[in-house]
């Protein structure tokens, strides 16, 4: 990888504004099922493999997830997603998440999005028809270093399901979970899967250690600065997705948040992550408008202005 901190920042930054402009994205995600997951992510608070505090309960109620994407809406999210513990669903959840999506299309503004775990084509399909707009699929991490974080299922059962995402015309998000032991090497194969899977938005989550999973002991195994590295990597490689800050995003990045929008990032989910609360939804909008004035402001006198 280039070495050269800004120089890297200023390039990842030219080609955010060539390929996409000044827009930035905004999602929130509400986790209508929780807990007990067969899979055995070594980071997850989810996983029946770990103890951890995570709650464990069915799919949530039509009201209760109405009420979410209100206020998802609420504080700037654009899209809203339902996402739900587990290797996959059964047929009755398929059903149910269905009716969800209808809801929030019918009673909201809002996009849907799921992340529901490995699917296939038929489920897809379904989803599709009810309103899904987007799935999300993580590939968590390389190709080469899954098998250390997760040995219930495999790297390649993922990429199926992202393909069957793309056969039925779904747009497809998914990125990964940095500082999890991995390597430089491992980041760049991670940004080179991205690119063959033609991804519409990438996730970027960051490590916190959560007691009680395989991974707690390790700590934080990525300092805020690589983050923002392998941030500008991503939007060089990968040119025209989004890329957006996730989970991890306030304890990792600590003060170095609004430089990660200089690297290329340009999306941010808001109100929250799965298992851990996120930070005051006011203070993300405020650091958003900040963002777009400088982006509108840099592109006027770097970019247009260009020989």
């Amino acid at each position: 990888m280039r070495e050269d901190l800004f120089d890297l920042i200023r390039e990842a930054l030219r080609v955010k504004l060539t390929h996409r402009g000044t827009r930035f994205g905004v999602c929130s995600i509400m986790n209508v099922k929780s807990g007990a997951c067969s899979e055995d992510c070594a980071y997850c608070a989810q996983s029946r493999y770990h103890k951890t505090n995570s709650p464990i309960y069915p799919i949530k109620s039509e009201d209760d997830v109405l009420a979410h994407a209100e206020n998802a809406q609420k504080i700037g999210a654009r899209r809203f997603s339902l996402v739900a513990s587990g290797r996959g669903p059964t047929k009755g959840e398929i059903e149910k998440i269905a009716r969800l999506i209808e809801k929030i299309r019918t009673n909201t503004d809002l996009l849907p999005c799921a992340s529901l775990g490995i699917v296939g084509e038929g489920e897809l399909r379904v989803l599709k028809d009810a309103g899904l707009v987007r799935y999300h699929h993580n590939i968590e991490t390389s190709k080469e270093y899954f098998p250390k974080i997760c040995t219930t299922h495999s790297f390649e059962e993922r990429i199926e399901t992202m393909k069957a995402v793309k056969a039925v015309g779904l747009e497809l998000c998914s990125g990964c979970i940095l500082g999890l032991g991995e390597t430089e090497s491992d980041r760049l194969s991670i940004v080179e899967t991205l690119k063959e899977l033609r991804v519409d938005s990438v996730p970027i989550n960051i490590y916190v250690p959560i007691e009680g999973t395989r991974l707690a002991r390790f700590g934080s195994r990525i300092s805020p600065l690589d983050v923002i590295k392998t941030i500008a990597h991503f939007r060089i490689a990968l040119k025209g997705p989004a890329i957006r800050l996730c989970g991890g995003r306030e304890k990792a990045l600590l003060d170095f948040q609004a430089l990660a929008f200089m690297a290329g990032a340009d999306a941010m989910m808001v109100g929250g992550y799965l298992t851990t609360p996120g930070r005051e939804p006011s203070l993300d909008q405020r650091l958003i408008q900040e963002i777009i004035r400088f982006w509108i402001s840099y592109e006027t006198n770097h970019i247009k202005e260009a020989p």
